[in-house]
């Protein structure tokens, strides 16, 4: 297997996915060393206006750099792709690990809590609220030491402001002052949620789990729990002073810190040494010049269409039947449709531009991407479609489109009449070409 490779980084496996992003394994062909390699789409994040929300994560992730939080490398990007070098971390999921074994021991409860807040207190020391801390967003590393990840819903508010006004986090871990909508402060908010784990670590279940939201939120409000009788007494103490419903009289991370429960075997991370920290590369993978657009221009001239791996045709698929990676169906499309064809790109691209323009719309095209765009059929509205050209296999190229802007019912006419346009491209099934020719035939003898 040819391995593909993105500046000293060979890329492999893929080992997770989420909404905006999949996740690679990779290693540094210089150092040898193992890294997680996030790859996220520019278009879609372009276009599901995240840029700013990424560039803050990305950011954060830069600054804040301690053991007990994932270390990002670097940031890459290419013309349509950013790529994220993070620490590799083998050990999974806190939550994963609390689900096989159930409560923990209290001293494996205590080394993670106190793990924990070093972590939490460093990043508030730069500025940082994480607002999402829950056992799912702490890895474990190999020698089973705490890693907190995804910074994705982290603030980093401006100099001077202390006061959050967005609601956000998982209901089961957060704070009551989050709930209220009257402004909250992001340390204090942090310090419940490493208290509502520190309970789940204990008990193997959570303090605060309702099926309905408005009682969930109720009981949150209220502080409403109860510890059971396993629970050292100490540390019962401890979570009833961080389980504050009123964040003024919260305990504060510097008070835990001097608790009697969370002192016992505790040692004091070592700091790494300071670095640095540069940003340049975040803004170069985003805020792209002029010049490089150009460059990226002419390199687009020389370049074939990107090419589908066999991981992006089963994730195009739905589950393995690939023939519905080319034609879903009229019931199911609603944004996007596909159709493949055996003629050349460039055959391909130049007849879907003459259709797309004899149709009355104008047509940019960037390298093997088109986009279409007009007035919408009765004059009212916008309307704009993006197509892309996909190399499949060395003589099958899938056309994607996608709608960008526009009603759905208008685009599934526009979808049908662009395609009975391009009868003479698209590759159709030996049975399907042959009903195709009989229909054809009956027609002209009518």
């Amino acid at each position: 297997m040819v391995l593909r490779k993105v500046g000293k980084y060979e890329i492999g496996r893929t080992i997770g996915e989420g909404t905006f992003a999949k996740v690679k394994f990779a290693q540094n062909t210089e150092t040898g060393e193992s890294v997680a390699m996030k790859v996220l789409d520019r278009s879609t994040i372009i276009k599901h206006k995240m840029v700013d929300q990424i560039k803050r994560e990305i950011s954060i992730m830069k600054l804040v750099r301690h053991p007990y939080v994932v270390r990002l490398y670097e940031v890459l990007a290419s013309r349509t792709k950013i790529y994220i070098i993070l620490e590799f971390i083998t050990g999974g999921e806190l939550f994963d690990k609390i689900i096989h074994h159930g409560r923990l021991s209290e001293a494996d409860s205590r080394k993670y809590f106190q793990q924990l807040i070093d972590g939490v207190d460093y990043c508030h020391s730069k500025g940082v609220y994480h607002r999402d801390l829950k056992p799912e967003n702490l890895l474990l590393d190999s020698l089973g030491n705490i890693k907190i990840s995804d910074f994705g819903l982290s603030a980093l508010p401006e100099q001077g402001v202390s006061i959050l006004r967005t609601t956000c986090g998982t209901p089961n871990y957060v704070a009551p002052e989050v709930l209220s909508h009257k402004g909250y402060n992001g340390a204090v908010a942090d310090v419940w949620s490493c208290g509502v784990i520190l309970y789940v670590l204990l008990a193997g279940y959570l303090p605060f789990d309702e099926l309905d939201l408005t009682t969930l939120y109720s009981k949150i409000e209220r502080a409403e729990f109860s510890c059971p009788p396993w629970f050292p007494v100490a540390a019962k103490i401890l979570i009833n002073r961080i389980l504050d419903p009123n964040p003024e009289t919260r305990i504060t991370i510097e008070q835990i810190r001097n608790d009697e429960w969370f002192q016992r075997s505790y040692v004091p991370v070592s700091l790494l040494e300071y670095e640095d920290v540069n940003l340049d590369d975040i803004n170069a993978a985003f805020d792209e010049t002029e010049e490089q657009r150009a460059e990226q221009q002419c390199d687009n001239e020389d370049m074939g269409p990107l090419i589908l791996n066999a991981f992006d045709l089963i994730i195009l698929s739905q589950g393995l039947n690939l023939g519905t990676i080319f034609d879903r169906g009229q019931d199911s499309v609603k944004y996007q449709t596909r159709f493949v064809t055996q003629k050349p790109a460039k055959v391909v691209l130049s007849s879907m531009e003459v259709v797309a323009q004899s149709m009355g719309f104008k047509t940019h095209i960037r390298n093997y991407k088109m986009r279409v765009e007009g007035v919408s059929a009765n004059k009212t509205s916008y309307f704009s479609v993006i197509m892309e050209i996909f190399e499949v296999a060395p003589t099958f190229y899938m056309v994607d489109i996608q709608k960008a802007a526009g009603d759905t019912g208008e685009y599934l006419k526009f979808y049908k009449n662009f395609c009975s346009n391009l009868e003479d491209i698209i590759w159709k099934p030996a049975h399907e070409a042959t009903k195709s020719r009989i229909s054809k035939t009956k027609s002209k003898r009518r």
